[in-house]
């Protein structure tokens, strides 16, 4: 049985969680990668195994999710209110919607969650420590897996060019740079695609140094849609056979 939740820093933290039934799984990795893809695809198999699935994701918190909407339309965000405002969004997602739903016997995806945070928040340049204790009240879930790439297998799914890569579609293709994933924010680059190089880049080692810090189960995200979904659904399948809801 792995039914044991706790908080990254239980002082911190005043909510029972002696009986959460349910699983909660995070599925992490950078701008692009196919993540909101494969959930749906999990959501989708859970299901028709018979599990009851609920999904969330950064910046769907009712408290603040029109906040940071309109916020980063004016492209002027501060770190550190960048930061705060997505913790608000996971501790009252975490309140109001995690918890509950793993103490009714969920399974509950999340699509990205603090480490995403913590990794934009470390590229920006913010101290690792108080960015580590801002996010400190959260809960660890029972398994995160971190999809990872490298670089250059990144470029041909943010950027929509049908000749940069072969089985274009298969490969799940984004529709072009985002203000916020190229960095524009910071300026790390002469131009647009410069900044998104030196941002991703850095944003992939934070996550790479996290997965052993945090130990994320990797898996290799670099082949496409079928071959990611197979690794995922393994590793799930084997926390699910030792799950008691």
């Amino acid at each position: 049985m792995l039914n044991k939740y706790e908080f990254f820093r239980k002082d911190l933290h005043y909510l029972d969680i002696s009986d959460l039934k349910g699983l909660f799984i995070v599925i992490e990795g950078t701008d692009g990668v196919g993540r909101s893809t494969q959930i749906e695809n999990i959501k989708n198999w859970l299901e028709f195994e018979g599990y009851a699935v609920y999904t969330t994701g950064l910046g769907k918190s009712a408290v603040v999710k029109d906040a940071i909407t309109e916020a980063k339309k004016g492209h002027n965000l501060n770190n550190y209110t960048f930061s705060m405002l997505y913790a608000a969004d996971i501790a009252d997602r975490m309140e109001n919607d995690i918890i509950p739903y793993l103490k009714s016997g969920y399974v509950v995806l999340a699509d990205r969650y603090i480490f995403t945070c913590m990794a934009r928040a470390l590229v920006r340049g913010m101290d690792s420590e108080w960015v580590k204790k801002l996010y400190s009240f959260a809960l660890k879930p029972a398994l995160t897996i971190y999809m990872r790439v490298n670089f250059n297998n990144l470029i041909p799914r943010v950027i929509n060019a049908d000749n940069l890569v072969e089985n274009y579609w298969e490969l799940g293709l984004g529709s072009g740079l985002d203000y916020w994933e190229a960095g524009m924010d910071i300026k790390m680059g002469k131009d647009f695609y410069e900044s998104f190089e030196r941002y991703q880049r850095k944003i992939i080692k934070e996550f790479n140094a996290m997965a052993d810090e945090y130990s994320f189960v990797t898996i290799d995200a670099r082949k496409g849609l079928k071959s990611t979904y197979k690794q995922l659904k393994n590793e799930i399948s084997k926390v699910l056979e030792r799950w008691e809801f």
